[in-house]
């Protein structure tokens, strides 16, 4: 155990899918903890499968399972099962990601769990909770952005309501679930037994948009913006993100545009004021701002000190210099993947090292032999298990 992998010698058994409990039982792995992921045969975890794939990945399956180890084993089968209550012993994380009741009916609940092993914390994410009229429905991360009202807020200038795409809640609920995990872990030390974790989707997702939830509430409808003007506006050649809230940020702003008497019309001169009238005072600031390109206007913003950024695509952000001197991205090779992949450093870890495991997502069945060896069964063992479709290793 050190500052590097804080969680060293600690035994994690993942049977988790997707992204949100994979990406939390990831976060577990880069601090040092042994993660075992137990997958189904075949495929194995769904979200190898989501969107474009290589081979046996995806980018849901790699972000989410670098630093793992891979065991494929049907769950059905009461050989398979008996493989898991092996690796389970000795465990102090179990996570399980499935529809609440399913893990009952596979006979690794709770209750059944910790009476073999009191001191393990259970770990289950589900979309709804585990309780309550929508526990069973199925839901991933669209579905708790529409009913959460996140969808809803976030209209364009279309007033459309859109999906945020980089699936907001299930990365949410995963560092929501990590850091659960983690004051769990800590509190341990002076208690005899373990607990139950509960986290949903939907818990994670109201509690990130808890600032808009309780303005709207308390405004009754929509919060109203942090000041004037701030957002996205279109330049000559693309999009810019530009914030002037203060009375001397406003100022600035009006003299950059060349029109510094704007700032202190009376309808313009203070914060309320420009609230009061934002449209009047978007339709003048939007066609100035359009006549330049963002090129201009980051130099001229940039001298003033104004807080803004051109909008980049993910392409343009990668070649940024100041993401290639600071170590964000780190380019790493995967199974199948025909080129390296950008994986972001995590924020206060060591990156991984190319080649280690760290920073390597593991295929299915990739290390069932050297897992289930390790867990005391022989070498004809594991043969005849494989044989009998029971485990599989990687193709």
């Amino acid at each position: 155990m050190s500052y590097d992998a804080p969680f060293a010698g600690l035994k994690v058994v993942d049977l988790s899918q997707g992204i949100a409990g994979p990406y939390c039982a990831m976060l577990l792995a880069q601090h040092g903890a042994e993660v075992i992921k137990v997958e189904g045969i075949g495929e194995g975890d769904w979200a190898r499968t989501l969107g474009v794939h290589y081979e046996s990945h995806s980018a849901f399956s790699i972000i989410g399972n670098m630093g793992k180890r891979s065991l494929s084993v049907d769950l059905k089968s009461e050989a398979g099962k008996e493989v898991v209550w092996r690796l389970l012993k000795g465990a102090d994380i179990f996570l399980e990601g499935f529809r609440p009741g399913a893990i009952k009916r596979l006979g690794f609940d709770y209750a059944s769990v910790s009476a073999r092993e009191p001191r393990i914390l259970y770990v289950s994410i589900s979309g709804f909770g585990q309780t309550g009229p929508l526990a069973e429905r199925p839901a991933m991360d669209p579905v708790l952005q529409a009913y959460t009202g996140m969808m809803a807020e976030n209209r364009g200038e279309d007033g459309i309501p859109h999906r945020v795409p980089v699936i907001v809640v299930d990365m949410s609920t995963a560092l929501y679930a990590f850091q659960a995990v983690s004051a769990a872990l800590y509190a341990r030390r002076d208690e005899t037994k373990g607990r139950y974790i509960d986290v949903s989707l939907m818990q994670s997702a109201t509690a990130l948009q808890s600032i808009r939830l309780m303005a709207c509430h308390l405004e009754g409808g929509t919060m109203k913006p942090g000041g004037v003007p701030g957002g996205v506006f279109k330049t000559a050649d693309g999009w810019m993100s530009i914030l002037a809230l203060k009375d001397r940020d406003w100022q600035s702003l009006c003299a950059l545009m060349g029109v510094p008497a704007l700032a202190h019309e009376e309808r313009f001169a203070t914060p309320a004021a420009r609230l009061a009238n934002e449209a009047a005072l978007y339709a003048i600031v939007r066609p100035m701002i359009a006549a330049k390109p963002s090129a201009y206007w980051g130099e001229k913003l940039t001298e003033a000190k104004l807080m803004h950024e051109r909008l980049n695509s993910y392409a343009d952000f990668l070649q940024q210099p100041h993401v290639k001197e600071t170590g964000l991205i780190h380019w790493l090779e995967q199974a199948g993947v025909p080129q390296k992949v950008p994986v972001p450093a995590l924020p206060g870890m060591l990156p991984p090292e190319p080649g280690t495991a760290r920073a390597e997502a593991p295929v299915p069945g990739q290390h069932s032999r050297a897992i289930l060896g390790e867990h005391g069964y022989s070498a004809g063992e594991i043969e005849k298990m494989i044989t009998g479709g029971i485990i599989a290793t990687a193709r």
